[in-house]
């Protein structure tokens, strides 16, 4: 397969296919996160939401899909978050978030610390 430059995609189908937005509704998207289609493709459904649905039956990094679709991922950032206010994608970050740990009761360490001197 030949790579092509970005630069020489035609602006205008770009302005189409992203309904002449320049960025997503939200940022929900990073390079990491990973896309889950939740339906199949329906008829007379945009042909880009359509491919993205269809390669991600299985958990797809937001950069593997620009790179599969051939698209910037600004672009692919916009389509995502349009499936994903439809329903029909899910997304998350492949790292859970942090949860704070909760420390012990003060009163509790002193009585540990206590018995460990008694040791």
């Amino acid at each position: 397969m030949a790579r092509r430059l970005i630069d020489e995609e035609d602006p205008d189908r770009l302005y189409t296919v992203t309904g002449g937005r320049s960025r997503p509704a939200e940022d929900a998207f990073d390079l990491v996160t990973l896309i889950v289609s939740e339906c199949d493709p329906t008829p007379g459904m945009q042909s880009e939401h359509a491919k993205i649905l269809r390669l991600c039956h299985e958990p797809v990094a937001v950069v593997e899909l620009s790179s599969d679709l051939g698209l910037p991922v600004s672009v692919v950032k916009i389509l995502l978050s349009d499936l994903l206010d439809m329903g029909k994608i899910t997304a998350r970050h492949p790292s859970s978030k942090r949860v704070e740990a909760q420390l012990p009761a003060p009163e509790f360490l002193k009585q540990v610390l206590v018995g460990l001197r008694n040791i």
